[in-house]
């Protein structure tokens, strides 16, 4: 008599149910890895305006009433594929802590994903004699796992 080599059913059903696991847990970490790539934009955006910002105010010591004073296009001019609009809170705009302020303000259509559509990630200028520190805020609607490591309290 031979003997069959092979698999059982029972076998190949819990090879499938593993793989089936293992997958569902891949796409939901993909889909977070996805979003925090959006969200890493706007940071990389900030980082010119807080250059310009820097520079006025180490020259100034003061912060500029106007955008273009800094070196900057209009707000809606500083684009990416997932950011609208880039805007710097100006001198006379906001109370005097607000000055300075960069807030990144995200699409809220396609291809950004909806979990971020309309939110904003805000970098609030401290001074301290002659030199800037960015404190970093998402909008209390952002989840915490998709901002960057630097905003996350």
């Amino acid at each position: 008599m031979k003997t069959q080599r092979g698999f059982t059913l029972i076998e190949l059903m819990i090879v499938v149910a593993i793989i089936a696991i293992l997958a569902a847990i891949a796409i939901s970490q993909y889909q977070d890895y996805l979003i925090r790539s959006q969200v890493s934009e706007a940071s990389s955006l900030a980082d010119g305006a807080k250059t310009a910002v820097a520079e006025y105010w180490n020259n100034y010591s003061a912060f500029s009433a106007s955008q273009a004073s800094y070196g900057l296009a209009a707000p809606t001019s500083i684009v990416g594929k997932y950011v609208s609009s880039l805007n710097v809170t100006t001198a006379g705009t906001g109370p005097a802590p607000a000055n300075g302020q960069i807030t990144v303000t995200f699409k809220t259509t396609a291809p950004t994903n909806a979990k971020i559509y309309g939110q904003t990630l805000t970098f609030s200028p401290i001074t301290h004699a002659g030199s800037i520190e960015w404190v970093c805020n998402p909008s209390s609607a952002m989840s915490g796992k998709y901002v960057p490591t630097a905003c996350r309290n």
